[in-house]
């Protein structure tokens, strides 16, 4: 099997001669504190290894209670925020019917995923279509008391033993949590739900390939095992025995850091050429941004979506502040074939594309839109992924998560801790007047007056 590759010679090029290969020792000095366990956060590595110590029998463990589910729902609601729904949405975005909600003759149940927001009327929506459905919901949070999600999970539990009643409903309720504290944890012992343990030392934003990604991904029809494997392909590729010449982590984390300070990059847009891998782009953005934001330190990740963006945001990345560089993931086979028609009337003068498949006419829109850029003064790093399926969507999950803990250890950051999500938490609690709170709420006031 091929592996997906790294081009950087078109980002490279904006920096001096050798400002990449001079983050070679860095970059090595940083995967052997990931290694070793000496690096800042060392009590949140849990995912480094993950891949390969993932076993068969787990992966059928996982899979019988997907079947459960498959077998006993229409809908599975998955309840969790950050990384807790992002990599499970991404991989089944990346790898689903792009009109999945229109087919009504489905093999696999509909995945939707809420406890992401407090939007009101999306609780009230959400709630409303699932009446009279045969509904389950998979409750993924470690302390089952972050606001967003146990919110959501008391609607939907109290709705599901409604429809279902409550010997039923047990059956299709799942929690992914702490393995012996915390709300969620007390409660799917007190109900008998089956459960699934968060590791301690995995964060919410690395935890695709644990039952948090892998339950949901297993439940709307998709190859976890295969999923696993390009993982683990990716970890043995780049271990840092692997040289910094053919370690393509290694390599992204230089060149990212070489554009932050040499080059004066403050942004990075994750650019795509194929709309299935928008939320793929959206995982990524926490993984980064969580990961790397704080110290007053870090890039920006954004994203677009190419060609569509192109119409939007094009005029302003050719040539707005050069302050960007831009990260193209590019497929290199679709799974599907449509050719150009030819128009006898000609009236929109596209008949020089008949006979031409859609993906050549996409990927010379990707190779022009890159040229551009980087005549526009854009560095460009791109990713080649050679199809979108399981193998090769477990390589690039691990690839960016390997990389960015190589990233951020070279920034000089803890890149497995979020403290600055917090601030937002203790203002929203204190102005709800949850107890214990009481301090900060009296602040809270006198700065409103």
């Amino acid at each position: 099997m091929k592996n997906i590759t790294l081009d950087i010679t078109k980002a490279a090029c904006f920096l001096g001669e050798g400002a990449v290969k001079a983050y070679e020792p860095k970059v090595k000095e940083a995967q052997q504190a990931l290694e070793a366990g000496t690096c800042p956060g060392n009590d949140f590595l849990g995912w480094l290894h993950l891949p390969t110590s993932i076993t068969p029998e787990f992966i059928e463990e996982v899979q019988a209670v997907a079947d459960i589910l498959r077998e006993k729902c229409e809908v599975v609601v998955v309840a969790g925020i950050g990384g807790s729904y992002l990599g499970a949405r991404a991989v089944i975005e990346a790898l689903g019917n792009s009109f999945a909600w229109l087919i009504e003759n489905k093999d696999n149940p509909t995945i939707l995923f809420a406890g992401n927001n407090i939007g009101e009327d999306y609780l009230f929506e959400l709630t409303e279509y699932l009446k009279g459905k045969k509904f389950g919901v998979i409750n993924i949070s470690k302390s089952g008391t972050t606001t967003e999600t146990a919110l959501t999970f008391r609607l939907l539990k109290k709705q599901c033993e409604a429809q279902r009643g409550k010997e039923e409903a047990k059956d299709v309720i799942v929690a992914i949590t702490d393995a012996v504290k915390g709300a969620a944890r007390v409660c799917a012992t007190k109900e008998g739900y089956k459960t699934f343990v968060i590791p301690d030392n995995v964060g919410g934003r690395f935890s695709v390939l644990t039952p948090v990604g892998l339950l949901p991904i297993a439940i709307a029809g998709f190859d976890i095992k295969a999923l696993v494997e390009g993982a683990q392909d990716m970890e043995r590729a780049t271990a840092p025995t692997v040289p910094f010449e053919e370690n393509i982590a290694a390599q992204y984390a230089a060149i990212r850091n070489a554009l932050y300070n040499e080059g004066g990059k403050k942004i990075e847009i994750m650019v795509n050429y194929q709309p299935k891998l928008h939320f793929i782009a959206e995982w990524w953005k926490q993984l980064y941004g969580e990961s790397e934001g704080k110290d007053n330190l870090g890039i920006f990740p954004a994203s677009c979506d190419f060609t569509t963006d192109l119409h939007s945001m094009g005029q302003w990345i050719q040539e707005g502040e050069r302050s960007i560089f831009e990260t193209v993931i590019s497929i290199e086979n679709t799974n599907h074939r449509v050719d150009f028609p030819f128009d006898n009337e000609n009236l929109d003068g596209l008949n020089f594309l008949a006979g031409k498949r859609v993906d050549e006419v996409n990927k010379m829109a990707e190779l022009g839109t890159r040229l551009a850029h980087v005549d526009g003064g854009v560095p460009n790093i791109r990713i080649s992924v050679p199809e979108l399926n399981e193998y090769y969507v477990g390589q690039l999950l691990y690839f960016f998560e390997i990389g960015c803990g190589i990233s951020g250890n070279v920034l000089g950051v803890n890149p497995f801790n979020q403290p600055g999500v917090e601030a937002y938490k203790k203002n929203m609690f204190a102005l709800l007047n949850k107890p214990g709170y009481e301090a900060e709420s009296k602040a809270i006031q006198e700065r409103l007056k």
